[in-house]
């Protein structure tokens, strides 16, 4: 057998394990609450006749996904119901998320905004706090040479779940009432329950002494001192400014395509399909080329893909709003959402990979909290502005600034990620 079956075999070998199915699991339970708040939560709102201005500051409900780096430590050195440091929030918190989603449509935005959003904010909290148990566990199991392709799996798997809320959810919400469309888009926190149960711990690591400094300063004085203070700002400024663009840009993407002209239907049959083949196309693809060129060159192939994604938004934004939609504004939007599909999961999925390496093993959930929160400041603090910037620059000008701040980021590759270092 030559070399080139011999990598190829190899290749097969990594992606059809236990270990990349439940890489699917942890990304659709990490994805289906995020992708609930910033798809179908904008268009609900929208739909029951709440201004651009409210929607767009809703996004500080998601401040939890900001500072989740606070409880992490603790997250770190606890155990809940003796099943170990992860699985324990794991089930708590995706019981909790079930819930909450399901009673979010008994409640009118008219008549209760602020309980909404209160609500949001638990949603977000009980996300977050998963999200830390999750990013943890499945650094925790995978192997440094697994990290580009088990993450590539998450991302584009939590991609998916983004269906969910924003395919599924939309078109049922044409044919039932509310209450009955949050009900059943909270079900499918069930395959995370039922995977978490299933699942082993993979307790490569014992929790420490309950010694404050080993809790709370540690984690982040190792990680200053393994890069040294330069390095370590310029790695939390490019974790901050690489995905800057393109989270602005999609912030609003749901009320976006409402007021082009096309309707709940519309998004959520396109989304569906557009969206769908894109991310599964971009795990595998980009999972294999990860493999073979590592993370840090992906990292410069997959940010350019997702700057230009940016720019599908930009042009649908010209050429609309469309007062008849017809099969070629159909078409249009399929490709926007397609493309940024792909973009977006792509350059995700490089990036988290980047994350999972900068972390250490011995404080996985603390350091990957600590560089995640970074990577959500801009979809939560500044997104929150981004209704504003579109009332008062309209759509086309507001996508091309989002285009220019992706730049910065692409920038800090020549520091953080140089091309020729694999």
């Amino acid at each position: 057998m030559n070399n080139k079956a011999q990598n190829t075999e190899s290749i097969i070998r990594t992606i059809l394990t236990t270990k990349m199915l439940i890489c699917v699991f942890t990304g659709f339970a990490s994805g289906l609450p995020l992708y609930l708040l910033i798809q179908l939560m904008p268009a609900w709102l929208e739909s029951e006749g709440v201004n651009i201005k409210t929607i767009g500051a809703f996004t500080l409900t998601q401040i939890p996904y900001v500072w989740k780096f606070l409880w992490a430590p603790f997250m770190d050195n606890i155990s809940l119901f003796n099943m170990g440091r992860r699985r324990g929030w794991m089930i708590c918190t995706q019981i909790l998320l079930f819930f909450s989603i399901a009673v979010l449509g008994f409640i009118s935005p008219q008549l209760n905004i602020m309980l909404i959003a209160i609500l949001s904010f638990a949603i977000a909290l009980f996300s977050a706090t998963q999200d830390v148990a999750l990013d943890a566990f499945r650094r925790e199991l995978l192997s440094d040479k697994e990290l580009g392709l088990g993450n590539s799996i998450h991302i584009n798997a939590y991609r998916i779940a983004g269906l969910v809320p924003g395919s599924l959810s939309l078109i049922l919400s044409n044919f039932y009432a509310w209450d009955i469309v949050f009900m059943i888009t909270a079900c499918f926190m069930f395959p995370a329950i039922v995977m978490t149960l299933l699942v082993k711990e993979p307790n490569k690591f014992t929790a420490k002494p309950y010694k404050i400094e080993n809790i709370i300063t540690k984690p982040f004085v190792e990680f200053i001192q393994r890069n040294g203070i330069k390095s370590a700002l310029t790695i939390l400024a490019f974790i901050f400014l690489y995905k800057l663009g393109d989270s602005m840009a999609t912030s609003l993407a749901t009320p976006f395509y409402l007021k082009m002209g096309f309707t709940r239907i519309d998004i959520g049959l396109i989304a569906k399909n557009a969206s769908l083949w894109p991310s599964v196309f971009g795990a595998l693809i980009g999972g294999i080329t990860m493999i073979k060129i590592g993370i840090n060159r992906a990292l410069w192939l997959f940010g350019i893909v997702q700057l230009l994604s940016i720019l599908g938004f930009l042009w649908l934004s010209i050429e609309g709003p469309f007062e008849n939609i017809r099969s070629a504004q159909l078409i249009l939007l399929a490709a926007v959402i397609g493309f940024e599909a792909l973009g977006v999961g792509l350059g995700t999925a490089a990036f988290v990979a980047f994350i999972a390496k900068t972390t250490n093993p011995l404080y996985t959930a603390t350091q990957f909290a600590l560089f995640t929160s970074f990577a959500s400041i801009p979809r939560t603090l500044i997104n929150a502005s981004t209704g504003v910037i579109v009332e008062n620059v309209g759509w086309t000008n507001f996508f091309g600034l989002c285009t220019i701040l992706a730049i910065p980021g692409m920038l800090l590759l020549y520091k953080v990620a140089p091309w020729q270092s694999k």
